[in-house]
C-alpha cells in the first residue's frame, strides 16, 4: 500500500508492524531518490548529480534493526551498485568515518552516533533528499525522540520524508505535524491488532517452578516441528546462564544480552539467522528490533514485565501468516505480575495450572514426543554451533567482544543479596 504513494514522492505516515514487508515499502522508494553512476551511464541522470554525500538517511531505535535494514537495502540496490552505510554505537569509529570518506549513497543509522559524527562534522547530511524514520514508536520509549529532531533540522528543507511506527503515541503525531509536509496516512495493521495478540500464535502459560524450569525448557525444545526458537529472560544473568545450561544439554544456542559487546551479539544473531544455533536466549532491551524468520516457538523464561513486552515478545513468531507457539512459564512469585498481563490483554490465564517437567499436560499440548529428557539426543546434534561462526574484529576494548562498560540502565539487574 505505501509502495505508490512513496514512489510518488508524498510524505507518507505508514501505521504498521515489524514483520509487515514495510522495509521494501520504504526502501524501493528510497533508493530511487538516490543518483548513482549507473543512472549517469544510463542517460537517467546527469554527471553534476552525483556526489559522494549521503543522499538517503533511515533513522531507526536499534543496533539490530540498522544491521537487518541495511542488508534489505543492499540487497534492493545491488544492481546499481548503491552504497549503503550502517552506523551505530558499539562499534570502532574508524571503520564507520573511512567509509564515509569513500563515499555512500545511503546511511542507517542510530539516533546517538548519527549525532556523534555529525557534530564532528565527520557525517555530512546536507545532501540527503529521503528520510525514513523506521519504528518512530520505539524510538519514542527509548528517549530518541529529541535527538531525532536535531537530527532532522541538519537535513535540508526539500526532501521527502517516511515515518513508520506500530502505534501513533501523541509524541509522534507531534513530531509527523512539525516534519512533515501533507503526508499521506497509511494504515497497514488490522483494528484487531490493538492491544490483543497475534491470531496466528497459540499461547500457552504455565506455572513453574524455577528450579525445574531448565528442564521444562530442555523437553519444550524437543517438541515435534520446532524451529527457529527464541527464548526470553528479564535479566541478563539469566539469559547467560540459561544459554550455558543449554549449550551444556546439547542444544545449538546462543545469547544477546547488554553484558556482551556488539562483537559477540552479531555473532550470535547471524548464527541464529543462518542455522548454526537454532536457540536465541535474550533479554528486552537486547532483543529489540530483532526479525528473524523461521521463529516458530518463544518461551517467556521469566515472566514479562508487562503487556507491551508480552506483545512483543510473542509477536516474534507467527509472522506474516506463518503458525506460531508462545509459551509462558510464570514463576510462583510472578502471579501477581501475570494477573495484571492477562486481565490487560483479555486472556484466559488467570490462573496457569501448576506444571512440571514431567506433567503429562505438558508433553501433550507441546507436541513433545513421550520419553523425551532433558538433554537432546547426540544423534540430534546437527548444528553447527555458535562457534562456527566467527566474531567479527569491531574494535571494542575487552576480549571476544565483552563489554568493558557498564551495562545498559534500562536492562533489568538481578537484586542484590
Amino acid at each position: 500500500m505505501t509502495l505508490p504513494v512513496a514512489l510518488s514522492g508524498s510524505d507518507v505516515i505508514g501505521q504498521a508492524k515489524t514483520g509487515t514487508g514495510k522495509t521494501l515499502g520504504f526502501g524501493l522508494p528510497l533508493l530511487e531518490r538516490v543518483t548513482v553512476p549507473a543512472d549517469v551511464e544510463a542517460g537517467r541522470a546527469k554527471p553534476e548529480q552525483l556526489t559522494d554525500a549521503p543522499q538517503a538517511l533511515v533513522v531507526v531505535p536499534t543496533r539490530e534493526l540498522c544491521t537487518q535494514v541495511t542488508n534489505d537495502l543492499l540487497t534492493a540496490g545491488k544492481v546499481r551498485n548503491v552504497r549503503v552505510l550502517a552506523i551505530y554505537g558499539g562499534r570502532a569509529y574508524e571503520p564507520q568515518v573511512e567509509a564515509l570518506k569513500k563515499g555512500v549513497d545511503v546511511i542507517v543509522g542510530t539516533p546517538g552516533r548519527l549525532l556523534d559524527l555529525a557534530g564532528q562534522r565527520k557525517l555530512d547530511l546536507s545532501h540527503i533528499r529521503g528520510l525514513v524514520l523506521d519504528e518512530a514508536d520505539e524510538m519514542l520509549d527509548l528517549g530518541f525522540l529529541p535527538d531525532v529532531e536535531r537530527i532532522i533540522t541538519m537535513l535540508p528543507a526539500k526532501r521527502q520524508t517516511m515515518l513508520f511506527s506500530a502505534t501513533m503515541p501523541g509524541a509522534v503525531i507531534s513530531l509527523a505535524r512539525r516534519y512533515m509536509s501533507q503526508p499521506t496516512h497509511i494504515n497497514a495493521t488490522s483494528p484487531d491488532d490493538e492491544g490483543t495478540t497475534v491470531k496466528n500464535t497459540v499461547q500457552h502459560v504455565y506455572r513453574a517452578h524455577n528450579m525445574d524450569k531448565p528442564e521444562m525448557l530442555a523437553r519444550i525444545l524437543q517438541a515435534e516441528g520446532r524451529g527457529l526458537a527464541m527464548i526470553f529472560c528479564r535479566t541478563k544473568r539469566t539469559a547467560a546462564d540459561i544459554a550455558e545450561q543449554l549449550e551444556k544439554r546439547g542444544f545449538a544456542s546462543g545469547a544477546v544480552h547488554g553484558d556482551l559487546g556488539q562483537g559477540a551479539r552479531e555473532q550470535a544473531l547471524r548464527a541464529f539467522r543462518n542455522g548454526k544455533v537454532d536457540v536465541l536466549v535474550c533479554t528486552d532491551v537486547a532483543a529489540r528490533g530483532i526479525d528473524v524468520e523461521g521463529v516458530t516457538h518463544v518461551v517467556n523464561y521469566q515472566s514479562p514485565e508487562d503487556e507491551k513486552t508480552y506483545l512483543h515478545r510473542i509477536g516474534r513468531t507467527g509472522r506474516a501468516g506463518a503458525k506460531g507457539t508462545a509459551i509462558t512459564l510464570v514463576d510462583w512469585d510472578d502471579i501477581p505480575r501475570w494477573q495484571l498481563i492477562n486481565k490487560a490483554l483479555d486472556l484466559k490465564f488467570p490462573d496457569p495450572p501448576e506444571t512440571y517437567s514431567t506433567s503429562a499436560h505438558l508433553f501433550e499440548e507441546l507436541g513433545i514426543p513421550a520419553g523425551t529428557k532433558g538433554v537432546l539426543p547426540r544423534a540430534e546434534r546437527t548444528r553447527a554451533g555458535l562457534r562456527a561462526e566467527e566474531v567479527e574484529d569491531l574494535g571494542e576494548t575487552g576480549g571476544r567482544g565483552r563489554k568493558a562498560a557498564a551495562a545498559p540502565a534500562r536492562e533489568e539487574r538481578e537484586p542484590r543479596t
